[in-house]
């Protein structure tokens, strides 16, 4: 697949296990991957990419990620999405923008940018 929007809306789909595995979530990444859950400090690598996915879906379980708009540019792609997280018996909703460079078939970058308040005030 190298197709910049197949491939990040496969791995958006990934988020419809309950328990998405860190190993399949980090396949989709290059080697040098950076991944920036913005206001959160930027991490570098797929190993790194990985470790911070495991502790996402060691303590949440993902009741789906649902994509409203997407674009896609050349190797860029954009998706404004929804986030649901199950947290105890609570399910958290957050809105999200995203941005994904692909390169060579795998994503390079991953940026969301998401309000760190409507986060925690679902906690």
């Amino acid at each position: 697949m190298t197709d910049p929007g197949a491939i990040v809306t496969a791995f958006i789909r990934e988020f419809d296990t309950e328990h998405p595995d860190p190993e399949k979530l980090a396949n989709y990444f290059t080697l040098d991957a950076v991944y920036h859950n913005i206001p959160m400090r930027a991490v570098q690598g797929r190993d790194a990419v990985r470790q911070v996915l495991t502790g996402y879906t060691s303590r949440y379980q993902c009741k789906g990620w649902e994509v409203r708009n997407q674009a896609v540019d050349r190797n860029v792609v954009l998706n404004e999405r929804i986030d649901r997280f199950g947290h105890g018996d609570k399910v958290i909703e957050l809105r999200v923008m995203g941005v994904f460079e692909v390169r060579d078939g795998k994503i390079a970058a991953w940026r969301d940018y998401f309000d760190a308040a409507e986060w925690q005030s679902q906690q």
